[in-house]
This record gives structure tokens, sequence and C-alpha cells, in this order.
């Protein structure tokens, strides 16, 4: 069991009361200091935090990009819950400011459900989004990637075209752009039911591009069954590291590549997973950090399964992802005495990361499927004292 503290009280509260009935968005931009996109001074100490706005009543899945004119977007999906109808929705932080704006919808389609929006700028200005496409109320055995570009800084997009059609495909990193146009992108398959059941099946590849975007070559991750959602960063002109989400609920495994299209097989790091997505990032000056929920079913990989979403924790690596000295978590959750006494909606989860033209980590996550939360911390929060994070106990 993990051990709470007093920190967490006002977030906390936030949710006490909307686990007593689902706020609607109206409620929760009406209540002060709620979801009205305003970054404030979290109860951690060197720690901002924003709840952006709603727009409908569930929201998961986020994506933070930076543009070149220093704004930042962040995508998500929208709707009425996962696998429903749902819309990629896209709120934004122009440079300078403290307040995102309410969230505006981008790309939907009469009963289709949108997941997993990733965007990124290249160096010409245009902006790429893709996101998952499949029938509401199936699973995501049948899904497929879309793509729609905006070339105004993401103010009007183009109509969406398929980008992968092979059934169970799926996206939820963003690529690494070598140059205009040559870029890795991580996608994965899953031919499963769902994230447990078949879920050994699902698999894991990288497409590249040298003519950005016109013609792919897919480069299969090898012996990745039931490790997906790579995320790859880039340590040096020819060393690529990548991390997985394990549907095993064991650890979170790495791999890396010297061209971006072969790797070796993943293995598993000492850093827990739950069968929940992660994301990493290189930071300016060097060192790697990885957001995740610090949290496993167990160490043994034998079957898919799950382990909760909560607490959501940064790692940091000064040595390119050899070890990971420093644990904080961002966000512990409510102070209960055990899971069995967690609420099932409680969950913070789906984050990621970047560091912005001042040089903040930004780190945006799902907050109890309600809304998007973004905190804002530094190299040295993660460093502070006590940042080890609240570890396991017998």
């Amino acid at each position: 069991m993990r051990v709470a503290n007093s920190n967490a009280v006002v977030p906390m509260l936030i949710f006490i009361l909307a686990s007593l009935g689902s706020l609607s968005a109206q409620e929760g931009n009406s209540k002060p200091g709620g979801f009205d996109g305003t970054f404030r001074a979290s109860t951690l100490k060197g720690m901002e935090e924003a709840y952006i706005p709603t727009l409908y009543a569930s929201s998961h899945a986020a994506n933070l990009l930076q543009l070149k004119n220093g704004d930042i977007l962040c995508f998500w999906f929208s709707g009425e819950g996962e696998g429903h109808f749902n819309a990629i929705v896209m709120s934004r932080l122009p440079k300078g400011s403290r307040q995102w704006s309410a969230p505006v919808q981008v790309a939907h389609q009469n009963h289709r459900s949108f997941q997993n929006p990733v965007a990124f700028q290249l160096p010409s200005g245009d902006i790429w989004l893709l996101h998952t496409s499949q029938v509401a109320g199936q699973w995501q055995a049948k899904g497929q990637v879309q793509f729609l570009v905006s070339n105004d800084a993401g103010n009007s997009w183009s109509t969406a075209k398929t980008l992968f059609g092979k059934p169970g495909s799926f996206t939820r990193q963003p690529p690494v752009l070598l140059s205009e146009k040559h870029w890795l992108l991580p996608i994965y398959y899953t031919p499963s039911r769902s994230i447990t059941d078949g879920a050994e099946s699902n698999y894991s590849a990288v497409e590249v591009t040298t003519d950005g975007g016109r013609h792919w070559k897919e480069c299969l991750v090898p012996h990745s069954g039931g490790l997906v959602q790579q995320s790859i960063v880039r340590i040096s002109q020819r060393r690529f590291l990548g991390f997985f989400r394990s549907r095993y609920a064991d650890f979170i495994y790495e791999s890396t590549s010297d061209d971006g299209c072969a790797w070796t097989p993943p293995a598993p790091t000492p850093l827990p997973n739950n069968n929940s997505s992660i994301q990493a990032t290189r930071l300016k000056g060097g060192s790697v950090v990885l957001v995740f929920n610090d949290r496993s079913a167990g160490a043994v990989r034998d079957k898919p399964r799950t382990a909760p979403r909560t607490p959501l924790s940064i790692a940091l690596s000064t040595d390119s992802g050899k070890t990971w000295p420093r644990i904080r978590d961002i966000e512990i959750g409510l102070p209960v005495g055990n899971d069995d006494e967690r609420p099932k909606s409680e969950e913070y989860s789906y984050p990621s990361v970047l560091q912005d033209s001042e040089g903040r980590i930004e780190v945006a996550y799902t907050y109890c499927r309600q809304t998007i939360k973004v905190v804002r911390i530094d190299e040295d929060w993660i460093k502070a004292d006590g940042t080890n994070g609240a570890k396991e106990k017998d």
C-alpha cells in the first residue's frame, strides 16, 4: 500500500466532490478554482497546476505540442467515453499566458470513436495531427490511423484522411523528426478484445518515412508481444532509446536502435508499469525524464493484467536512461487505506511531457477522466529533498 501525504488535500477535495455525483462541464467551470484553465500554485511547493476547461463529459489521452511561435497546444479525445463516440479536441496556451483556452473540436465523425491524438510541427510550420478511428462501440481490433494538417498554427484543419488502414493500427506517442521529411513514428497493433483479454498478441513497430509521409517503411520491434505505445527519445545523433508500456503490468521495457528501424528486443527496466501509458523526453541539458504510474501488478510476467492508475510520478536519469535515481510523485491520489477502497473512477494517467521555451517541464495527464490537468515543474523540483516517491509498503 502507498503512503499519502497532506500535499494532496486540495486536489483530492476536487475529486471527492466530483465522485459524489459526476460534475457537468458547466458545474466544473463555475466552481471557484475549478476547471478554468488558469495556472495556480499547487500545494506541492515549486509546482504550478491548471485544470483545462471541459467540452464533453469524458476526457482522456492528452498530448502536448509546443509550436515555433511559443504557443503550447494540448490535444485529447473527449466525448461519451473510451470506445464510444468521441471527438478530438484542442486547447491552446498562448506564449507568456497563464490561461489555457476553452477547448475546440478539431475532428469528429458520426458513429466513430476517435482516440489517442498525436501532433507534431514540421520545420516548415505545418502541423500534422494523427488520431485513431474505429466504429463506436467496437474495440480496438478494427482501429485505423487518420491524419489531418494545419498550415495556420492550428486555427484550421484539413479534412481527415486514412494514413494506416491495417486493422488494429494505433498511435499514442509523437514521432522523432530527423528532418523536414524524415520521421520515425512509433505505432502498435491491437488485435485483442481488450487491454487484457488476448493482449499478449499486441505488438509494436516504427513507421519510417523519408518523403514527408507519402510513403512508409514498417520496422517491426522484435519480441514485442504485449509491449505497446513506444516512447522514443533521441539520445545522440545515432542512438535512439524507446520505452514501452507492458500489457503484463510488470515493468516499463526499453529497446535501443542506431537507425530508428532496427531495434533490440525490449528488456525490462527497474521502473514498474501498470499496463497504462507512459511518456519520456530529453531535456535541453541532456537529462531524460519519464512520466509514469509508479505501480505494477507484480514482477512476474505471466499474463496480461492491470494495476491502479495512481500515483503519477516522474523519474529523472542523468546517464541516458541507464539508471533512475530520482523519482517524485506528481499526483498521489486519495488517502485511502487500500486499493479496494479506491473509487474505480480515480486515475491519473496517460501523461504527456515536454520542456517549454522557458525551460519548464510541462506534464499533461488525464484527471479522473473528468478533464486534463497540466502541471509545471523544473528539473530541480525532481531532485529536491524527499523526491524518491512514496514507496510500496509491505
